[in-house]
This record gives C-alpha cells, sequence and structure tokens, in this order.
C-alpha cells in the first residue's frame, strides 16, 4: 500500500512539475511566443518548426493548440498553417519525452537548489520566474526517479503479476486506456514518461507500453478539443483537424505494432529508451507524412466549420475567446478588445442624450436604455473572463494591465447605469410633461456634453496607449468640468430669480442633469489613475494638503 502511495504522489509531482515550467515559460516570454506564432507563418515546412521549438519550451502541445487556435479565430494565422505548426508540435512533445527518458538523477537537486536560490532571492523580476523554470524542471527529473524505486518493489509483489496478467493484449483497448489516463493527468507528456518508467520497472511489456503510447498521443487530441469545444466553428478547425490526424496515425500504426517490438529492443543497445523512442518516430512520421496535406484538410474543415458572423452574435461578447486562456498575455489583450466594445457601447448612449432632449424622443430614449443591459452583460463577460486567467502565470506589466481592464470595465457599467437613469429623467421630467429647457440652459447642457464626449475619446485613447500626457490632461479636464458645474449651477439660481418659466419648469432636472453628467466624467477621469499612479504622478490629496495647512 505505501509503495502504491509512493508512486501515485511521484505521478503528481511529475505533472506538477509539468505544470510549473509551462505557467512559468508563459509569465516569462508568453507576449514573444505569441509574436512568433503571429507572424504570418504561411510556409508549411516553417510553421512546423515554429510549433516544434514553442512547445519545446511549454512541454505541452494542448498549450500549443490553444494559442494557435485563438490565432486562427481572430484571423492572425491561416487554418492550414495552425495545423502544420500543431504537427511540429506534436514531434516537439516527443523530443522532450526523448530528453527526460535519459538519467537525470543528477540534475534534478542541482536545478531545484538553483531554482529555488534564483527564485527566492529574485521573485519580482525575469531571473526569478526562470529559477520557476528551473524547480518544475527540477521536480520532472526528480519525479521519474522516484517512479522508478516506488516501482521496483512492485515488480516482486503477486498482486501486481496477476494484474499484467489480467491486462488485456488488444492494442486497441490499450491504446483507450491510455487516452483516457492521458486526459485525467491533462498531460500527454507526463503520461509517455509514466509509461517508458513503468516498462523500465518490467512492470509493463513492450507491447502494453507501444499500446499506451498510441493512447497517449490520442489522449493529446482529445484534451485540446475537449478544452476548445465550446469555441466558435473557426476555433475548433485546430483542434478537429490535428484530432483527425491523431486518429489516422494511430489506425495506420495499429497493424503494425507487432512487428516493431524487436527494432526498437535493439535501441536500448544505443541508449535510447525503446518507448520514448517509438513516440518520437510515430509523431515525426505523422508529421512529415501528413504535413503535405494540411492545405486540403483546411480547405475542408472551413466548408464543415465556416466563421460566424458577428451579425448574427450581435448580444454577445465578440472577443473573450476561451482559447486564449491558456496564453495569459493573449487572454489579457482578447479583453481589452472586449473592453473597448463595452466602451463603443457606452459612447453610443452618451452621444445619444442630445438628440433625446432636443427632440424629446421617448423611442430613442428606450432603445438606449435598453443597450444599457449590453453594457452589464459584457461587464460581467468581461470579469468572469478575467478571473479565469491565471494569475500566476502574469508578468508584472500583465498583472497590471488585468487590474487596469477590470477598473476600467466597472467604470464604463457605472457610466452605463448613470446615463440610463438620466435618460429615464428625461423622459419623466421633461417628455412625458411637455417641457423645454431655456435657451440658456439648453446650450449649458450642449457645452458639457460635448466635453464629455471629448473626454471620454480621450480616455479610450488613454486606456489603449497609456501615455502619461493625455493621463495629465484628462485629469486637468476633470477639474475644469467640475468648475463648469458649479458656474452652471449658479447661472440657473440666477434665471430662477429672475422668473425665467422655463427654467422654473425643469430646475429639477436641469439641476440633476448637469450633476449627472459631472458624475460620468469623474468615471471616464478614473482612467487615468492608474497610469499617473505608475509614473508617480499624482499629487497628495486635498483632504491631507488641508491637514497640513492647518498644522
Amino acid at each position: 500500500m505505501l509503495n502504491l502511495l509512493n508512486l501515485l504522489a511521484a505521478i503528481a509531482l511529475l505533472v506538477w512539475g509539468t505544470h510549473m515550467v509551462r505557467t512559468g515559460v508563459l509569465r516569462v516570454i508568453g507576449g514573444k511566443l505569441r509574436d512568433i506564432l503571429a507572424r504570418g507563418i504561411n510556409q508549411r515546412f516553417v510553421g512546423l518548426l515554429a510549433g516544434l521549438g514553442v512547445t519545446g519550451l511549454l512541454q505541452s502541445s494542448t498549450a500549443t493548440c490553444l494559442i494557435v487556435s485563438a490565432f486562427v479565430g481572430r484571423g492572425m494565422i491561416t487554418t492550414a498553417a495552425a495545423l502544420a505548426i500543431m504537427l511540429g508540435a506534436d514531434v516537439g512533445t516527443s523530443l522532450m519525452a526523448l530528453f527526460f527518458s535519459f538519467d537525470l538523477s543528477w540534475l534534478s537537486p542541482l536545478l531545484i537548489f538553483a531554482g529555488v536560490v534564483t527564485f527566492v532571492t529574485n521573485q519580482n523580476n525575469t531571473a526569478g520566474r526562470w529559477g520557476r523554470v528551473a524547480i518544475g524542471l527540477g521536480l520532472m527529473t526528480l519525479a521519474l526517479h522516484l517512479i522508478v524505486e516506488a516501482t521496483r518493489p512492485m515488480t516482486q509483489s503477486p498482486g501486481v503479476k496477476a494484474l499484467l496478467m489480467a491486462l488485456p493484449s488488444d492494442w486497441a483497448i490499450l491504446m483507450l486506456v491510455g487516452a483516457l489516463l492521458t486526459v485525467i493527468s491533462y498531460s500527454s507528456l507526463a503520461m509517455v514518461l509514466l509509461t517508458a518508467a513503468l516498462y523500465t520497472s518490467g512492470i509493463l511489456t513492450l507491447p502494453h507500453a507501444l499500446g499506451l503510447v498510441l493512447g497517449a498521443n490520442l489522449g493529446s487530441g482529445v484534451l485540446a478539443y475537449l478544452n476548445l469545444s465550446k469555441s466558435s466553428p473557426e476555433v475548433r478547425r485546430v483542434p478537429v483537424g490535428n484530432l483527425g490526424f491523431k486518429i489516422m496515425g494511430c489506425i495506420l500504426a495499429l497493424p503494425v505494432l507487432h512487428g516493431l517490438a524487436a527494432p526498437l529492443d535493439l535501441l536500448s543497445q544505443w541508449g535510447l529508451h525503446p518507448v520514448v523512442s517509438f513516440h518520437v518516430i510515430f509523431n515525426t512520421l505523422l508529421a512529415l507524412t501528413l504535413i503535405f496535406f494540411v492545405g486540403a484538410t483546411a480547405r475542408k474543415l472551413e466548408d464543415w466549420l465556416p466563421k460566424v458572423a458577428d451579425s448574427q452574435r450581435p448580444h454577445e461578447p465578440r472577443y473573450l475567446d476561451p482559447t486564449a486562456l491558456g496564453t495569459p498575455a493573449l487572454a489579457i489583450a482578447c479583453a481589452a478588445r472586449e473592453a473597448m466594445h463595452q466602451a463603443d457601447i457606452v459612447e453610443g448612449m452618451l452621444r445619444g442624450i442630445m438628440p433625446v432632449i432636443r427632440n424629446n424622443d421617448a423611442g430613442l430614449s428606450q432603445q438606449l436604455r435598453e443597450m444599457d443591459d449590453q453594457v452589464d452583460r459584457l461587464y460581467s463577460a468581461i470579469k468572469f473572463y478575467l478571473t479565469q486567467i491565471s494569475r500566476e502565470a502574469l508578468s508584472e506589466n500583465e498583472s497590471r494591465r488585468w487590474t487596469d481592464i477590470m477598473s476600467f470595465t466597472i467604470n464604463m457599467e457605472q457610466m452605463g447605469d448613470i446615463i440610463e437613469r438620466v435618460l429615464q429623467d428625461i423622459e419623466d421630467k421633461k417628455i412625458h410633461k411637455g417641457r423645454e429647457f431655456s435657451q440658456a440652459g439648453l446650450e449649458e447642457i450642449e457645452d458639457m456634453h460635448q466635453r464629455l464626449m471629448a473626454n471620454l475619446r480621450l480616455g479610450l485613447s488613454v486606456f489603449l496607449y497609456g501615455e502619461l500626457q493625455d493621463a495629465q490632461k484628462l485629469l486637468e479636464e476633470k477639474v475644469k468640468l467640475r468648475d463648469l458645474e458649479r458656474e452652471y449651477a449658479h447661472r440657473h439660481l440666477t434665471r430662477l430669480q429672475d422668473n425665467t418659466p422655463q427654467s422654473i419648469g425643469t430646475s429639477s432636472l436641469h439641476i440633476d442633469l448637469i450633476s449627472e453628467l459631472k458624475r460620468i466624467n469623474s468615471h471616464i477621469c478614473s482612467i487615468a489613475y492608474p497610469i499617473l499612479e505608475q509614473a508617480g504622478a499624482l499629487a497628495e490629496t486635498r483632504l491631507k494638503q488641508s491637514q497640513l495647512r492647518l498644522d
């Protein structure tokens, strides 16, 4: 029982080490990996090499599939290029398995020690993040050693021998078992390395191990498809095509597995592990054969899974691609695009206030108020999407951007609520009662509205580009509009003292309206605070200044 518990712990350590390496690499160079794969890779062999290299860093062909599928969904690369990248990704993960199959027990303590020292002493910079990657690699090599040690006593157990006798000799069944275990462990690399370790310890025979390795390849395709099964049709093309390639490869490999046992045994004389070598040979031959068919396969997938036009889903989020969640840098970009989509709707609501006032258009007011429901839905979707992004895989800049996007969407949602209330007040206090603003009062409202629209456009520019000069200008506009609101309120009171009939009839609405417009402007100007705070350009608060003056 203790040996079984040790084995399970070693397997868990192997999976965790793989996770640490993947998230660590994404945190350090996630944006660069995105650029490598997104630079118009239209040549199939270039795509194959790119997939091989990126997967060698990420330790996961599933993670690569999530990245390239997101690019296909955004139109950044073609489906054919993505399929070529995935063929290279499968070769990349098999080469990593070959690397770990060598005796690296001497390397494990070195990697863990150096990684921990680097991480502890440099937690907030790039060196510390590379230390995290080193720790993950060290844990993987340690886990493989522990698996061998835990299985060695089990080979002498009568129960284990009876279990081995009960294992099915049907390779198709073994393949399905391997696929299921890969999905459960969420890592084909971990499954292949585990199978290799069990073969080395004598727990598995070579035929059994080859069947499980085929299953691990199939399981990685199933895993990618399950991750993307709820995505848009164009995003699902890559996992569907990749899974189809793997199924085809397994079907072709099954009939010849029996004849491969003897040649693979010879590889052990050259210091190569037969199980892992089969994994490399399988994926390499599959890639070199199917690379010539990616174009035709892509055309079939595009016909079968056509892109859904945005006009067919106007009320749904457009850019929150779930496939990008595996690459935090890309997911942050998706959330920022969706936040701009939300801001576009708010801008439309804000722009529509003046036509409603001028024309007493209750129908337009109703349409604009209903748009607030879209703003609320997008706010909820963006917030949920951001919470799904792994914060541990974000760099320091990406973490700040995460916070900025969350703050921006909150401000947009609150602006939508204020605009909805303003429109409702206009309907109740002006349109339904047939009242009109005085000419002077209408001009004041129009002036504040124009300034507000200009500030909103400036605020969106600050959110997109983070220019310090624009952020400072936006904060200056906040002071100007606050002073203007006081001036216009004073003017309105003067008109009331002069008994201007129109001002008397719309007094409550006029005061509330300029006050609400000032509140909207405050939310717009809040966009500037993160930029100014980061640059150290924020002054002390008025409260502290007043206390100093009192002292």
